[in-house]
């Protein structure tokens, strides 16, 4: 059903999980409404700062989760989660202005292996069944603290004209490890000896 005339809007919202006490999700926020807004929010499992937590005190395999169809997202903040960052299964979606850092604390490669990647997990994830979707000035970092830990891809979608990023970088922050590379293999990979920003313009 359209909400278009009516659409839901969640608005400067912000989603810790765990820190200064432990605390666990599957996901931490799922937009099931079609046609919502999503305006500057934050959802950041806590893996580092302050009352940090650890891998396996902090449990949170998700930060967002939308399957409503025609949902649009601006200042989008998913940072640190275990699994898939954001999984995006609602057709005709836009997202304007997306910000990552892949999880800090991961402790091997072992313990980070998507089904679907080489290594790690995307931080955004369009599965197959989606075939139109906008993406415009997303990025993903790395800081991985305790291990060489690489992530195979930041970003993973199907290969459709009607899914397009536009301004879509990595970057390596510090530490080890990195990024090999920006979307589904495409753009060049980041590390300590090429730190970025590893830009793909338009891929689709």
């Amino acid at each position: 059903m359209s909400h278009a005339s009516d659409p839901v809007s969640v608005d400067d919202v912000f989603f810790r999980v765990g820190g200064e006490e432990v605390g666990s999700v599957t996901t931490a926020f799922i937009d099931n409404s079609n046609n919502s807004i999503i305006d500057d929010v934050w959802s950041w499992r806590a893996d580092h700062g302050a009352g940090g937590g650890s891998w396996t005190s902090d449990t949170a395999a998700t930060g967002l989760t939308v399957n409503g169809s025609s949902v649009t997202a601006t200042g989008l903040f998913v940072e640190h989660y275990q699994q898939y960052e954001t999984v995006w299964n609602g057709q005709g979606g836009t997202v304007i202005f997306y910000q990552n850092e892949n999880p800090y604390d991961v402790p091997s490669q072992a313990a980070w292996k998507a089904p679907t990647t080489a290594n790690g997990y995307p931080a955004f994830y369009i599965p197959n069944t989606v075939t139109t979707f906008q993406g415009y000035g997303m990025g993903s970092y790395s800081n991985f603290v305790n291990a060489a830990i690489e992530n195979a891809m930041a970003f993973q979608a199907p290969t459709t004209s009607g899914v397009v990023f536009h301004d879509t970088l990595t970057v390596w922050l510090n530490n080890l490890g990195g990024i090999q590379s920006v979307v589904d293999g495409t753009g060049a990979a980041v590390s300590s000896t090429a730190p970025g920003p590893s830009n793909v313009v338009t891929y689709n």
